[in-house]
């Protein structure tokens, strides 16, 4: 069975009126995404990981390093779908069980964003900011390239990606502003919320 790649959750010029243009997703969903997703099914095709769900692929080929293109697409594909799923026009703050874990783990949540800028902005050339559940204990982490928290045994809530191609066109080389902007306008807290009640 391919794999294949979601509906985005929201129309393409849904977050046009906070800070992200239609073109953004023509090209970072219509050919970025759907490239990894082609490149994955290419890889796989004919072998044991064809049949595999996509987390199952994306634990398996990690710890193989003759399977690093697999790896590096198969999460992409994953943390993709992750961030369309972490955005939400007009995002606003966390609430419930959520706000109170927050504020619990960082000291506040105005802590919470502080950390998590800075791992955006830190993060050298490509990669995520995430949230996640350790254990019980909510923290901020960063990871090159297609790393993601799965690959470690770590519960994503919420994703950041800070790889060029997703912020140029709106921001061009203003990395700190799109990181932002993110906070301040298109955090789908309800996603974060469900996955955490989930871990």
């Amino acid at each position: 069975m391919a794999f294949v790649q979601p509906p985005l959750p929201f129309e393409k010029d849904a977050l046009e009126p906070f800070g992200m243009k239609a073109e953004t997703f023509e090209y970072h969903y219509g050919k970025h995404h759907k490239a990894y997703v082609d490149k994955l099914n290419e890889l796989t095709e004919g072998t044991e990981l064809a049949d595999k769900s996509l987390e199952e692929v994306i634990k398996i080929s990690f710890q193989d390093s003759s399977k690093v293109g697999i790896f590096n697409n198969a999460a992409q594909v994953w943390n993709h779908t992750f961030f369309w799923n972490s955005l939400k026009p007009q995002g606003g703050t966390p609430t419930g069980d959520l706000a109170a874990k927050i504020d619990k783990d960082f000291g506040s949540f105005d802590k919470f964003k502080e950390e998590f800028s800075n791992a955006a902005a830190t993060q050298f050339g490509s990669g995520w900011s995430w949230l996640i559940d350790d254990g019980g204990t909510l923290k901020v982490i960063k990871t090159p390239n297609a790393e993601n928290p799965l690959a470690h045994g770590k519960k994503a809530l919420l994703t950041l990606d800070v790889w060029e191609h997703a912020y140029y066109i709106d921001y061009k080389n203003a990395r700190p502003a799109f990181i932002k902007n993110f906070l301040e306008n298109l955090v789908n807290w309800d996603f974060a919320a469900e996955n955490l009640a989930k871990a």
